[in-house]
């Protein structure tokens, strides 16, 4: 950029001597053509001249002037520029970066996340298995003391059941001795005696 700006000033300084060249020899023209009463004087051709060369001399050190403090400051233009552009591939490569490893850790989330669930559903099956084993135990005991329970309570009704028996038959042995009935009034007696087991069970 700073070369073109120099080169645009160097053209630009040329056409200004062109421009004054041309204009001087116009005035020498003009004043050769002219020459009589009418033509210009060579003092105002001479004040001319030094006017053009004065006005050349001061174009060119403004140029020059000029030119050396533009080239600077599009020189240091250049370089921001071009530092910008880099700082900004550097940051895009950066951000570049940080989302890679943002992704990587997120995938690593997500696959620990995946081993617990799948941690805490064996744990659960394992419990479940538990539970349900305890719970056989339990209703295995309860079913057993029932069992035993139900025997046991037999038994003892069977017991009493005897007894009672062994009871009424010597009630009855006792009461037919006692009143020397008949042998109808035995057979009377049996009978009540086997209603009265019939009616206790």
């Amino acid at each position: 950029m700073s070369g073109t700006y120099r080169n645009g000033a160097f053209r630009a300084g040329g056409t200004l001597l062109g421009l004054g060249l041309g204009l001087f020899l116009a005035t020498v023209a003009a004043a050769a053509g002219g020459g009589g009463a009418g033509g210009i004087s060579a003092e105002k051709i001479t004040d001319f001249t030094w006017r053009t060369v004065n006005f050349l001399v001061f174009a060119a050190i403004l140029i020059k002037l000029v030119a050396k403090p533009a080239k600077g400051f599009f020189a240091k233009r250049s370089q921001d520029i071009a530092q910008t552009l880099e700082d900004l591939e550097a940051k895009k490569i950066s951000a570049l970066e940080a989302l890679k490893e943002a992704e990587a850790r997120l995938a690593l989330v997500d696959a620990e996340r995946e081993k617990i669930i799948q941690q805490y559903q064996a744990e659960g099956e394992i419990e479940k298995a538990k539970i349900v084993e305890k719970a056989e135990m339990v209703a295995a005991r309860i079913k057993d003391m029932a069992a035993l329970t139900i025997q046991q309570e037999t038994k003892k009704a069977a017991q009493d059941l005897k007894q009672e028996v062994v009871d009424l038959a010597t009630q009855l042995a006792e009461d037919l001795i006692k009143a020397k009935v008949t042998h109808t009034d035995q057979q009377q007696l049996v009978e009540e005696y086997l209603k009265k087991v019939v009616k206790a069970h």
